[in-house]
């Protein structure tokens, strides 16, 4: 008889937080996608308006598709008022989910360095910074010296291809745990009586005149009175079966991490103009992100052009980490709208809502988007901080463009 292997009869993910039910044929709300945002609706539907007949339906693993592969970063200092108003909503909620939910998700309040490595994005950076105040946002201008100072492994040398010429600092932003999050969100919905019905994908919208009336999936059909989209990079493949065609691009989106290390970096760095941002998860391991790929793809894989180009950005910002090694590399799918903000509200079909655009943002808002979006199914009418990002302003032109507004788009 073999030796039994302790932990070998748990579960790779924890479902003894929540209930794996079977689908009920109908539910008076269906929430497409079990990530982040579509854990944190429904938790909020229950929350805050008593909506409990509610099903999560992921077509994989809970949480395993953008919220397992992102790079954990929370912040609030975007520039325009709207941008500013839900991720500092979302913030505020960070700063207390993990007591709201009785769960720890390691939010950890670090400070996330902007940095600046020309005139312009000196210039640029400063705005942001005064219109972050102006929100009620914290927010400071640092210079090379004060850079070093919150992180002194940044290289501030002037001999170099992009020089550290200041940088803009929020102290409370940070980074949380993505899969605790997810756990613990799913958990709370779960008490509260919302099925999470995993590998369950859904290959149709069932649409009768202008309203949805259910859903089909590779379990069989389920009635819904209202139907949830939360599922990013994928969000379009599932409105054009309702007949709607979204303004979105769906792009990979590469990271990599390296082996655990001691602790050496404090904080949050992120540069746009050498395109990399490099935090220290709980266990050791510095996390590295950069930018989309530029063409459009739903593949979750790294590819070696982009990894040499972020080590080459990182060692210039980072010498400590030239022996560092990799240790695994991923993609995620991110959803990019024509003004590089989300869309989040009804849609041309009754019944029918949309929660997408968000581009490499999305973790950030997890709580504050479960807020609002949970509102705007609640009520049918969107909430005043998702208001501005209704799809009918590509036809009435109120963008929200914050293509370069924020330093980084991160």
């Amino acid at each position: 008889m073999s030796p039994r292997i302790p932990g070998a009869d748990l579960p790779d993910h924890p479902d003894w937080l929540w209930r794996n039910p079977e689908p009920k044929r109908s539910y008076d709300v269906v929430i497409v996608g079990g990530g982040g945002h579509g854990l944190a609706t429904a938790h909020y539907l229950a929350k805050n308006h008593g909506i409990t007949n509610v099903a999560v339906l992921e077509k994989g693993w809970l949480a395993g598709g953008n919220m397992a592969r992102n790079t954990t970063i929370i912040r609030s200092n975007y520039l325009w008022d709207e941008s500013a108003g839900i991720y500092e909503h979302a913030l505020k909620l960070w700063e207390g989910l993990a007591e709201e939910l009785d769960y720890p998700i390691l939010f950890s309040q670090r400070g996330v360095l902007n940095l600046a490595h020309s005139l312009q994005d000196v210039r640029d950076s400063v705005r942001r910074v005064e219109a972050n105040r102006l929100n009620g946002v914290d927010a400071e201008w640092l210079d090379a010296d004060g850079v070093k100072e919150v992180c002194p492994i940044v290289n501030i040398s002037q001999d170099v291809r992009y020089p550290v010429l200041g940088a803009t600092y929020q102290p409370r932003a940070g980074i949380a745990k993505h899969d605790y999050v997810a756990w613990g969100l799913a958990r709370s919905a779960d008490a509260a009586g919302i099925d999470i019905i995993q590998n369950c994908e859904v290959t149709g919208l069932d649409v009768v005149g202008n309203r949805v009336v259910g859903v089909q999936t590779d379990l069989g059909p389920i009635a819904a009175g209202k139907v949830a989209l939360c599922s990013a990079g994928h969000t379009s493949v599932l409105a054009a079966m309702a007949g709607i065609e979204l303004p979105v691009q769906s792009h990979p989106l590469q990271a990599l991490v390296s082996e655990l290390l001691e602790p050496v970096h404090p904080t949050v760095v992120m540069s746009n103009a050498v395109h990399v941002y490099v935090s220290q998860a709980h266990k050791g391991e510095l996390v590295m992100g950069a930018g989309i790929d530029a063409y459009n793809s739903y593949t979750q894989r790294g590819a070696f052009h982009i990894i040499e180009e972020q080590m080459s950005a990182a060692l210039e910002l980072f010498p400590v980490f030239a022996r560092a090694h990799v240790l695994r590399t991923w993609g995620g799918i991110v959803d990019v709208s024509p003004d590089a903000s989300p869309i989040i509200g009804l849609s041309p079909v009754d019944n029918l809502y949309l929660n997408c655009g968000w581009g490499t943002g999305g973790f950030k808002a997890t709580p504050g988007v479960g807020w609002v979006y949970a509102h705007t199914i609640a009520h049918d009418t969107p909430h005043a901080l998702n208001a501005p990002f209704s799809l009918d302003r590509f036809t009435t032109g109120a963008l929200v463009d914050e293509h370069g507004a924020a330093a980084v788009a991160h």
